[in-house]
């Protein structure tokens, strides 16, 4: 498969009062043309930085992209300029974010704000964007769109602002569509809708997607590959399908067995991760799982170990085998 976006070591960092915040740290992968990847991992792990990252969105200060790449149609998105970021953003690559009511201007109607990037990215005319935007509306599952395009987002319920997000997000056709965590404030019905909806279209459009989430529920059913991400690295990164059968990292095994299964018996407990992960101030030398983790050895706590092969499209970042607890090397 053709990859349409490469990270290289991709390395973010907050620098407060406090010390510097290391929150993505060195990370790499690929994204193939219309390939659905999930990162996931619990709340502070990079996942959201790491993608506003690619998107130069981090507030600079204190934040500051300081190593890595990302290369998009052979140029590295960390070295272009600003006008040139214009272009791709909301174009070529586009985002939704997590919370609608908060992304949205409350004070523009639905169709203004969806017809905006039309204009300034398509060249449309006011008349060809607000038409182009009722086709939008209507695509993502927005009823009497034709109706509803001069309301204002006070006007819609919640997962119908997440659809206006979505429509945004497909108003220009992009290559890659970035979706941060855009189910969490929804209830369980309204997610199974998005999911849904998500998956229809990126089988009709044929982009790629990265979709950021803590829900390892949701990834099962829409994702092709996954990034289990932890204190801004990669620790596991596989097929979805390899992921769930055979979890290589002691980290994913604890997200999976916290997880309710329907094909267990009933009344077995769910396991829970001891501790918190660590101050990202103060990353230890090592494993940053080296204190909540129950395969550890010696050195782990001396060494931090790289992502690295352990079946074909299978990588991890562990110096033990989960499968015989047993050191790797």
């Amino acid at each position: 498969m053709t990859p349409v976006l490469e990270v290289n070591g991709l390395k973010t960092q907050f620098f407060t009062q406090d010390g510097v915040v290391k929150a993505v740290n060195g990370i790499s992968y690929e994204l193939n043309e219309g390939e659905t990847l999930g990162i996931v991992g619990e709340s502070g792990c990079g996942k959201s930085v790491s993608v506003m990252s690619l998107m130069r969105l981090i507030p600079m200060p204190p934040g500051r992209i300081v190593g890595g790449e990302a290369i998009f149609e052979n140029q590295n998105l960390m070295d272009i300029d600003d006008n040139e970021m214009r272009s791709v953003r909301g174009n070529k690559i586009a985002m939704i974010f997590q919370d609608p009511m908060t992304s949205l201007n409350p004070v523009l109607t639905i169709g203004k704000q969806v017809s905006e990037a039309l204009e300034l990215h398509l060249g449309m005319s006011k008349s060809e964007s607000r038409q182009r935007t009722i086709e939008l509306l209507e695509m993502v599952g927005i009823p009497l769109a034709a109706d509803r395009i001069d309301d204002y987002p006070h006007q819609f319920s919640g997962g119908m602002r997440q659809r206006v997000m979505i429509a945004m997000g497909l108003s220009c056709n992009p290559q890659i569509l970035i979706a941060d965590e855009p189910t969490t404030a929804l209830d369980v019905t309204i997610q199974a809708q998005i999911v849904d909806l998500m998956k229809k279209l990126r089988d009709e459009i044929g982009m790629a997607i990265i979709w950021i989430t803590h829900d390892l529920g949701v990834v099962a059913g829409l994702a092709d590959r996954v990034a289990v991400m932890y204190a801004g690295f990669i620790v596991e990164e596989a097929t979805v399908k390899d992921l769930y059968a055979s979890p290589r990292h002691p980290y994913t095994l604890g997200l999976l067995n916290s997880l309710p299964r329907l094909d267990e018996e009933r009344g077995r407990r769910l396991a829970s991760i001891e501790g918190l992960p660590p101050d990202l101030i103060a990353l230890p030398e090592g494993c940053p799982f080296y204190a909540r983790c129950n395969y550890r050895v010696d050195r782990c706590q001396i060494e931090n170990p790289s992502l690295e092969p352990v079946a074909p499209n299978h990588k991890v970042a562990c110096w033990v085998d989960v499968t015989t607890a047993k050191p790797t090397g």
